[in-house]
């Protein structure tokens, strides 16, 4: 093996043409292949893995804390779930080609977290980077980045992902520089990225945790405007479904 050209190869940052360099050499001279058959084969192939290291590392990135896809969600525990509209909204993938917000509305158990995170993580299987995170860590790091004036990069930071899901809004009451904060963060993001988001709250009770009715309307007026909407509000918990299942 030519120890210069390996060194070469890796500076490049080729690791399956390094790894691999002797037995591409092999097939080709097995297979007689042309010069551009064998320089298209090496440079497929690198590109596949290097897009394939890159997908893993942006999963790992998110913080999904549970890998659920689209195809093991239960349907058919959820008659009153229009399947329908779901698989098409994920299908047509224009939450991301036209940054489309989803926004997930129902009780607690019904599978909101379990669609937002499929549609999510298939956002990032096509190349978009993305995060998961929970509203009340959200509120949590804005808050503390208040301390050490970090803000304006938290903020920054989480305006930049292509896909943020915003898990359980609502679950915590929130102070007026919190409200501030979040808003301003959705404000950046508003027909910028798409913005997953899952809540146990209609729309009409989003001023009971954000306490102030100005920014309330601004904010579901913003999300709205740019959002499909998926009412799971008469679905039933799919833990009782699973339970009683098992039984």
């Amino acid at each position: 093996m030519d120890e210069e050209l390996i060194m070469m190869i890796k500076y490049l940052r080729l690791p399956g043409l390094a790894e691999n360099l002797d037995h591409y050499l092999e097939s080709a001279a097995k297979e007689n292949c042309s010069h551009i058959r064998f320089l298209k084969s090496i440079i497929e192939n690198d590109y596949a893995l290097k897009k394939e290291n890159s997908r893993k590392l942006r999963i790992h990135r998110a913080k999904i804390p549970e890998n659920l896809v689209m195809e093991s969600f239960p349907f058919h525990h959820q008659a009153k779930l229009n399947k329908k509209k779901v698989i098409n909204l994920y299908d047509n993938f224009d939450y991301m080609t036209q940054n489309r917000n989803i926004i997930w509305l129902g009780p607690t158990g019904v599978g909101k977290t379990g669609l937002a995170t499929a549609f999510l993580i298939q956002a990032i299987h096509r190349g978009y980077n993305g995060r998961f995170i929970l509203f009340p860590e959200l509120i949590e790091l804005l808050y503390r980045s208040l301390a050490d004036h970090s803000e304006d990069k938290l903020i920054k930071t989480f305006a930049a992902y292509d896909c943020l899901l915003i898990d359980e809004l609502g679950y915590v009451e929130l102070e007026p520089v919190q409200v501030g904060l979040f808003f301003t963060l959705m404000s950046k993001r508003h027909k910028n990225k798409t913005t997953l988001i899952t809540t146990n709250l209609g729309f009409e009770k989003w001023s009971s945790f954000l306490k102030n009715d100005h920014l309330t309307a601004a904010l579901v007026d913003r999300l709205t405007e740019t959002s499909h909407v998926i009412n799971m509000r008469k679905c039933v918990s799919l833990r009782t479904k699973l339970d009683n299942h098992i039984e």
